[in-house]
């Protein structure tokens, strides 16, 4: 069976897109990572592509004059090199409803936070100020509206006494770490599929076996 072609999006260091390469390595696994785009020159999750042997390019936003422009060069990258689902992974630039739904349920997001709770940016600092018990990350399909969209998968983390932003960050990345290609996994086998606004998982439980058993087990929506 072919292997689903995804496309990366990155800005930065990428870990998740680390956690992605890792999980495409195994070539039982039913997705293969065709290109890694940057907005950032600098960004070493391209570096990490690079010695991944996998193909990465620079669009920088600052080339283009509207979002528009910068959006419809990041589209033709992505088509040329035939990416049929795009995987945003620390990608620091909002996008337009235009590129959302260009890419509709074709375009998933992983966010630091149990969503719908702390949308946007500082979200461990913001659960520790809110005295709740739990956070974690969420996987999810990507609407126009910010860190909003059919979710795939939640995994928990508490929040320790001790815990402080940095503390907190780095146990929610692990489980990021463990949620990423496990939710990729299930939208290659085509059973995580989007009905209506709410994602539907088909199958018995399924386990990313690329990460440490020690990370939080991700929470799915029954099977259907």
């Amino acid at each position: 069976m072919a292997r689903l072609k995804v496309g990366v999006l990155i800005s930065g260091r990428g870990s998740n897109l680390q956690a992605l390469i890792d999980a495409c390595a195994d070539p039982d696994f039913p997705a293969e990572i065709a290109l890694v785009l940057s907005n950032k020159a600098d960004a070493y999750g391209l570096e990490r592509a690079r010695r991944a042997g996998i193909p990465a390019a620079v669009v920088s936003h600052r080339d283009y004059a509207d979002k528009p422009g910068f959006e419809a060069a990041m589209d033709e990258a992505l088509n040329a090199a035939g990416v049929e689902l795009v995987c945003l992974a620390g990608f620091m630039r909002l996008l337009t409803s235009g590129f959302v739904e260009r890419w509709h349920d074709k375009l998933i997001n992983i966010h630091p936070s149990l969503l719908p709770a702390f949308k946007g940016l500082d979200t461990h600092a913001r659960a520790i100020e809110a005295s709740v018990r739990f956070t974690g990350c969420t996987v999810h399909f990507v609407r126009p509206a910010m860190d909003e969209g059919p979710i795939v998968l939640q995994a928990v983390v508490p929040i320790l006494e001790s815990d402080d932003s940095h503390s907190l960050a780095d146990r929610v990345l692990v489980a990021e770490h463990r949620s990423y290609p496990l939710a990729l996994k299930l939208i290659a086998e085509g059973r995580a599929r989007v009905e209506g606004e709410r994602v539907a998982i088909s199958g018995s439980p399924t386990t990313a076996s690329t990460t440490p058993s020690t990370a939080p087990e991700p929470l799915l929506n029954p099977p259907a």
